[in-house]
């Protein structure tokens, strides 16, 4: 019965699914063509972002080189795209199986079946993991693949391995989603949430960059431990960063799962 109920959960989740995945695809293979340009172009490039504060190019992710194939990936799709998506997946994903259902009166005709609560949000879950996870590889897979249609040399093994932690980083968001749509039953609320957390944590983190005196502000955003910079450029990976990720993902859905056993469904 969860399996079927899984398999239904992917196909409610096709549009949205196909719908980032173009776009990821899309931006990710622009951006991969344009890095050889940024190549042939590095001290000019460098010489312009002299001119701004480091500390502000730091909040932005760029600490390096743009020619660097890890700041470039941060710079461009790590903290400014990936985020976004990740936001708007867990968000349509995260709240549907509470909070969206029980609004529209669907989870009335799923719970009228032998299926479960538990199982029901748990194959809602299992629906977010796969879904995060295709977009995650996919949106790193239109970087390789343009990139090595026109040379720019990525390390494959590398840029799958930080494909993992944006999947972590959107498991996550959708664990903590999860939660808040279980106990407001509210698609918007749970969206406000989840959308106030991201700018915080990224307001956060540009803060904690800019002014030294407030730098442990920097571990308590997300996107502290989202770059994957060092990761590409030099096999160093944040498991600091990866356990934080994981740990708010799995507990965020456990206390859905746990909520929602009990929780009134009527908002």
């Amino acid at each position: 019965m969860i399996g079927l109920a899984f398999r239904l959960e992917l196909h409610r989740s096709r549009v949205i699914a196909v719908g980032l995945a173009i776009v990821v695809l899309l931006y990710g293979g622009l951006i991969a063509a344009l890095y050889p340009i940024l190549l042939a172009n590095t001290a000019m490039i460098e010489d312009y972002m002299k001119l701004f504060p480091k500390e502000i190019m730091a909040g932005f992710g760029m600490t390096g080189s743009l020619a660097d194939p890890g700041i470039f990936f941060t710079t461009y799709i790590g903290s400014f795209l990936w985020p976004v998506v990740a936001a708007i997946a867990a968000i349509v994903l995260a709240t549907r199986p509470s909070a969206a259902d029980a609004d529209r009166g669907w989870a009335d005709v799923v719970l009228a079946t032998p299926l479960t609560r538990s199982r029901h949000l748990g194959a809602g879950i299992l629906g977010q993991v796969v879904v995060l996870a295709a977009l995650a590889f996919v949106t790193v897979g239109g970087v390789l693949g343009v990139g090595a249609l026109v040379g720019a040399g990525f390390d494959t093994g590398r840029f799958l391995a930080a494909g993992g932690v944006l999947w972590l980083f959107g498991c996550g968001m959708a664990g903590v989603t999860s939660l808040a749509a279980v106990i407001t039953l509210s698609r918007g609320a749970a969206a406000a949430v989840t959308a106030g957390l991201l700018i915080a944590m990224y307001l956060l983190n540009i803060v904690a960059q800019v002014q030294p005196d407030l730098a442990w502000l920097g571990g308590l955003s997300a996107f502290r431990y989202a770059g994957v910079g060092a990761l590409i450029d030099r096999g160093t990976v944040d498991w600091v960063g990866v356990g934080v990720f994981a740990v708010v993902a799995v507990a965020g859905w456990a206390a859905s799962l746990v909520l929602f056993r009990r929780r009134d469904l009527l908002p």
